[in-house]
């Protein structure tokens, strides 16, 4: 999915653009699995219960709840967050109702630093430390392909220097 270009200006295109690494999404599946097993165990188990119809209401409003609180809110959470590298920045937006984000000219980009453990190397992702002129370094944690988003954003950010 390409970055809207309402937020690009002019002559600035889009170089990578990344979703958090799906390992993210890991446990908000296995709670999805682990509410809809034990849902079903319950509404069978009350089955043959003359108020079983009330107790799978319940069940499944419980069910609900857990299901948007800790699946739904994450994936839509995971789906809202943007890291992208232009030729001119590097953006990075958070949020459905109430966004927020960041932007990093390159030309305020001291260096880049990236950081993976095993198991991340495994998976694909890793940490991406931007450190600019004036401020704190900033991590972006779980950015998959975080040696190749490195490398481009190295090779933008000396394109950048006169």
């Amino acid at each position: 999915m390409a970055y809207p270009d309402e937020v690009l200006v002019e002559g600035e295109q889009v170089v990578v653009h990344k979703h958090p690494h799906w390992k993210m999404l890991v446990l908000p599946v296995f709670v999805l699995l682990l509410v809809v097993a034990a849902g079903s165990f319950l509404a069978a188990l009350v089955s043959a219960q003359p108020w079983a119809p009330w107790a799978w209401l319940a069940i499944a409003v419980i069910g609900l709840g857990l299901v948007v609180r800790f699946t739904v809110v994450p994936v839509v959470r995971w789906r809202t967050t943007h890291f992208v590298v232009t030729t001119r920045r590097v953006l990075v937006r958070q949020g459905v109702f109430s966004r927020h984000g960041i932007d990093i000219p390159m030309s305020r980009i001291n260096s880049v630093q990236f950081r993976h453990t095993l198991l991340e190397r495994l998976l694909g992702s890793g940490t991406l430390v931007i450190e600019s002129a004036s401020d704190e370094p900033l991590e972006f944690a779980d950015v998959p392909g975080v040696e190749r988003v490195h490398a481009v954003l190295y090779s933008e950010v000396a394109d950048d220097v006169p």
